[in-house]
């Protein structure tokens, strides 16, 4: 599904470094305070999830914490 560019430039490169390593970017359901969510390859329960926060309290940290956890990812 397309979503928005995040409004902070540091989280927006993480999710484009996401996308480019074959994840996916779903949009967060209405009631959420996730900007969107990035689902790795696998398809299946056991596959690695990140929610990208809409406003964390340290974007240059959250973008960190998005860039380890998709280089991390074993699938």
């Amino acid at each position: 599904m397309p979503v928005g560019k995040h409004p902070t430039k540091e989280i927006q490169e993480a999710i484009e470094h996401a996308v480019n390593e074959g994840w996916r970017i779903i949009e967060p359901g209405k009631s959420s305070h996730a900007f969107c969510r990035l689902y790795c390859s696998e398809k299946s329960r056991k596959g690695c999830k990140i929610s990208v926060w809409s406003t964390p309290r340290n974007s240059g940290t959250h973008a960190k914490q998005i860039i380890r956890q998709v280089d991390n990812c074993s699938h």
